[in-house]
């Protein structure tokens, strides 16, 4: 089986910090530049990851502000 692709694990990284209440209904992620820094990835792999998570419904963006976990988080089948 083929390695993971690095904006899936990202996108699973955060979406098991969300699960866990690290990171809470309504908190903001960390920012592109952090989360670049921190996982080691391109702004173009962490894009990615949070164009997934928004798809799926974990997390939502403002526009100039930034991207915050959903209020309501999905259920069933998105939920990995």
């Amino acid at each position: 089986m083929p390695a993971k692709a690095k904006w899936a694990r990202l996108a699973d990284h955060l979406r098991e910090r969300i699960e866990s209440g690290e990171l809470a209904p309504g908190e903001k992620l960390p920012s592109t530049a952090q989360l670049k820094e921190e996982h080691g990835v391109s702004q173009t792999v962490v894009r990615q990851a949070i164009l997934v998570l928004q798809m799926q419904g974990w997390v939502e963006g403002v526009h100039g502000v930034g991207v915050f976990v959903a209020e309501e988080l999905p259920q069933g089948e998105n939920r990995s």
